[in-house]
């Protein structure tokens, strides 16, 4: 790069560009290298750790158990919290006020309160509801059941993770919604379209590009949250490594390998999550310019170039 001239010579002036100078840069880099070195270390030399013990119980039968029970827990929780979601999304949604109160109340007391508290609720739901029944309201029953046979450890941890859950992603799908152009609704609707319609083929796919992110985290969140099933009590991954550890007294052993099953775990459910959101993430223009489909179809019936 080339500025002044050379008075003598005639000749413009080089000048040598001096790069800026990052001196906290590296020293941060070299705090973070001496921890990472510290850590590896711990890691290597530590006797509490006692891989060994891991490794013997690493994929025991009852830890392989613990885990395909947190696996199913987080799937029912969250394949249940999304189809109540959209339903508590609607709800709040509707013009009618009874339905949005409703709505509202149960995301104000399952958001409002500990999840653990929900769950040491619903281990002792025997206690509160001795009997449910089927028949008339304030009246005879038909038939009655006790609730502690009706509802086990396993049905009782579902729920109370599903309930709570339908809670955080009523409000993540609301948000989707409303994040797309209300005009595109009125335009469906007249078209002729149903509310159905307009909101299976036109908001839904627009609205996945905000719902996807956050729905996610929801999962991992909810893969840990598992753990606090312990309450109820339930055998998932978490009270398997307790059980074991009451009769080893390896407790922290025991600790780091549930902690290495839920890092593992974690770490698939994020890879697909990335893989969602890319695909997702499109917007209205995909990465190669086409239009979306939900705006094309919209677009051609506006036209009337298709059904």
């Amino acid at each position: 790069m080339t500025v002044d001239t050379d008075v003598e010579g005639g000749r413009p002036e080089t000048i040598k560009a001096v790069p800026v100078r990052h001196p906290g840069r590296w020293v941060a880099a070299a705090v973070i290298a001496v921890l990472a070195a510290m850590f590896v270390h711990f890691l290597l030399t530590s006797k509490s750790l006692e891989w060994s013990e891991q490794w013997k119980y690493l994929f025991s039968k009852p830890v392989l158990m613990g885990v395909r029970n947190t696996i199913w827990l987080t799937v029912v929780a969250m394949a249940g919290g999304v189809l109540l979601g959209i339903v508590l999304s609607l709800m709040r949604l509707s013009a009618n006020p009874l339905l949005s109160g409703a709505a509202w109340l149960y995301l104000w007391f399952f958001r409002g309160t500990p999840l653990y508290t929900q769950l040491l609720i619903w281990g002792a739901i025997g206690s509160l509801f001795p009997t449910v029944g089927i028949g008339i309201p304030f009246g005879p029953e038909f038939h009655t059941w006790q609730t502690q046979t009706l509802i086990n450890a396993a049905s009782a941890a579902a729920l109370g993770l599903t309930l709570n859950e339908a809670a955080y992603m009523a409000e993540i799908i609301r948000a989707g919604i409303l994040s797309v152009d209300e005009g595109q609704q009125e335009a469906s609707s007249a078209l002729g379209m149903s509310r159905t319609q307009t909101m299976r083929r036109i908001v839904l796919p627009q609205a996945m590009r905000v719902i996807v992110p956050p729905t996610g985290n929801e999962a991992l969140s909810t893969l840990k949250n598992t753990s606090l099933v312990v309450a109820i009590p339930y055998a998932e991954l978490t009270r398997t490594q307790e059980t074991i550890s009451a009769v080893t007294y390896k407790v922290i052993p025991m600790l780091v390998m549930a902690c290495l099953w839920y890092l593992a775990l974690s770490s698939i459910m994020m890879v697909g999550q990335h893989y969602l959101e890319r695909h997702y993430s499109k917007g209205v223009r995909g990465s190669n310019g086409e239009e979306s489909e939900a705006r094309q179809w919209l677009r051609l019936r506006t036209r009337g170039g298709g059904q």
